[in-house]
C-alpha cells in the first residue's frame, strides 16, 4: 500500500504571495507530492504531473465543491465542470474567439484603444504602469470583447473593481464573510449592468460574448450567461494585465534582449516568454474522483491536488536556466495557459492584444523606457501573479 504524500506545516499563505518561487525551487527538487496544510490541498510541482492532471478530468475533476470560487460567483461555473456539460457552456461563448473574430472585430478596436490610453501616458515622467496603462488597456479591450461597452456599458475601473473582487473572493480560503461582502456588491452589479444591456444585443446582435450567448439557436440559461461573462471578467483582465506588466519587467531589466527583440520584432517571442517566467495564472485546483497515485503517493479519491503551473513553466527537465527571462530559448513549451478541455479560451486575444498590439506600439513611443529603482516593483500572487506596481520611467 502506497503512503500518503508528505505534510508541510510550515509554508503560509503569505510566502506563497510574496514570493512563491524559491519554494517551489526546492519542491520540485525534494518534495514534488506535497500536502500543505495552509492551502489545503496536495500541491503537484513538476510539469509531467500538472500536464497529466489536466489532460485526465475522468481522474481530476474541475467540479471542486471545497473552493470558494462558487460563493464568489454565486454560480456553478464553467471553470467548475467537465465533460458535455463544460463543452456545451463554453462553445455558447466560442462564436466570439473565432480567429476571423478576433483578426477582424477585435482587433482593430485593441488597437485605438492601445494607442489611445498610450497618447494619454505623460512624456519623461516616473509612472507606475500597472493603474496608468496595463489594468485599463485589459479592462477596456474585455468590456468590448464582452459586450458590455458602450455608452450604458461599464468603465475601466467598474471592470477592474469587479474583476479583483470575483478573484480575490475565488481564492477566499479562509471563507472571510467580510471578502465574500466584497464579491456579492460585484454581483450585484454585474447582474443589473448585464440586466440592462439584453435588450440592446437582442435588437442589434453582434460578435460580443454576451451577444452571441444571448442570441444563440439554442441558448443556454441566463443565470449560466451571467456566470460565464464573470468567468471572463475574473481572468480576462488579469492575465493580459500581468503578463503585460511582467513582459516590460523582464525586458526593462534585460537590455541586450530588449535591443535583440526591437531589432527583429520578436514581440511573440517575448510575450510568450514572459508568461513563462511569471505565469499570470499561477496554480489551478482539481477533485480527484477515484484513489490514485501519483510518483508512489497515494492520493485518494475527495482529495483536491493543485497543479502549480508556476512551477511547471521553470521546470529543470524542460528549461534550462528556468528561473532567468530568457527571450531567445531553444524551446519553450510552457503551461501557463493550461492544457487538456480547459486551456484558457482568451489566450489567442491577450497574445495578439499584449505581443501584437500593445508592446511594440509602447516601445516605439518611449523607446528608452526604464525602471529607475527595480526594488519599487512589487509583485503579488499565489493564484494569480503579476507585478502591482511597476514604476516606469517613460523617455
Amino acid at each position: 500500500m502506497s503512503t500518503l504524500a508528505p505534510l508541510d506545516e510550515t509554508i503560509t499563505l503569505e510566502q506563497l504571495d510574496r514570493d512563491p518561487y524559491p519554494i517551489y525551487r526546492r519542491l520540485r527538487t525534494e518534495t514534488p507530492v506535497l500536502r500543505v496544510k495552509s492551502v489545503g490541498r496536495t500541491l503537484l510541482t513538476k510539469a509531467e504531473d500538472t500536464k497529466y492532471v489536466k489532460d485526465t478530468p475522468e481522474i481530476f475533476s474541475s467540479n471542486d465543491p471545497n473552493t470558494p470560487m462558487k460563493r464568489a460567483f454565486q454560480a456553478h461555473t464553467l471553470m467548475r465542470k467537465d465533460g458535455e456539460a463544460h463543452k456545451r457552456e463554453r462553445m455558447a461563448m466560442a462564436p466570439a474567439f473565432a480567429p476571423k473574430v478576433i483578426m477582424n472585430d477585435w482587433m482593430p478596436r485593441y488597437q485605438q484603444i492601445a494607442e489611445e490610453y498610450v497618447a494619454r501616458l505623460p512624456r519623461g515622467e516616473v509612472v507606475d504602469l500597472f493603474p496608468a496603462l496595463a489594468g485599463p488597456y485589459a479592462a477596456r479591450g474585455l468590456a468590448v470583447l464582452l459586450g458590455l461597452d458602450g455608452p450604458d456599458g461599464a468603465t475601466d475601473d467598474q471592470m477592474q473593481y469587479w474583476s479583483q473582487a470575483l478573484i480575490t473572493g475565488a481564492g477566499n480560503f479562509g471563507w472571510k464573510e467580510d471578502i465574500f461582502a466584497i464579491s456579492d456588491h460585484a454581483n450585484i452589479e454585474m447582474n443589473a449592468l448585464m440586466d440592462l444591456l439584453q435588450d440592446r444585443h437582442r435588437a442589434n446582435p453582434n460578435n460580443s460574448a454576451l451577444s452571441v450567448m444571448l442570441n444563440a439557436d439554442d441558448p443556454i440559461e441566463t443565470s449560466q450567461i451571467y456566470s460565464n461573462i464573470k468567468i471572463a471578467i475574473g481572468g480576462g483582465i488579469n492575465e493580459p494585465r500581468d503578463a503585460l506588466n511582467t513582459i516590460i519587467y523582464g525586458l526593462l531589466t534585460n537590455p541586450d534582449q530588449l535591443e535583440e527583440v526591437k531589432r527583429n520584432a520578436d514581440w511573440d517571442k517575448a510575450f510568450e516568454e514572459g508568461v513563462r517566467w511569471v505565469a499570470p495564472i499561477q496554480a489551478s485546483a482539481r477533485l480527484v474522483l477515484e484513489d490514485t497515485e501519483i510518483r508512489g503517493y497515494h492520493i485518494p479519491k475527495g482529495d483536491t491536488v493543485m497543479t502549480i503551473q508556476a512551477s511547471a513553466c521553470r521546470d529543470e527537465d524542460l528549461y534550462e536556466n528556468g528561473e532567468d527571462f530568457i527571450v531567445y530559448r531553444d524551446k519553450n513549451q510552457h503551461q501557463a495557459f493550461g492544457n487538456g478541455p480547459h486551456f484558457c479560451q482568451g489566450t489567442h486575444v491577450a497574445r495578439r492584444a499584449v505581443g501584437q498590439v500593445m508592446l511594440p506600439l509602447l516601445f516605439d513611443r518611449f523607446p528608452d523606457m526604464s525602471i529607475p529603482d527595480i526594488n519599487d516593483v512589487i509583485w503579488r500572487g499565489f493564484g494569480f501573479r503579476g507585478p502591482v506596481q511597476i514604476p516606469v520611467l517613460l523617455n
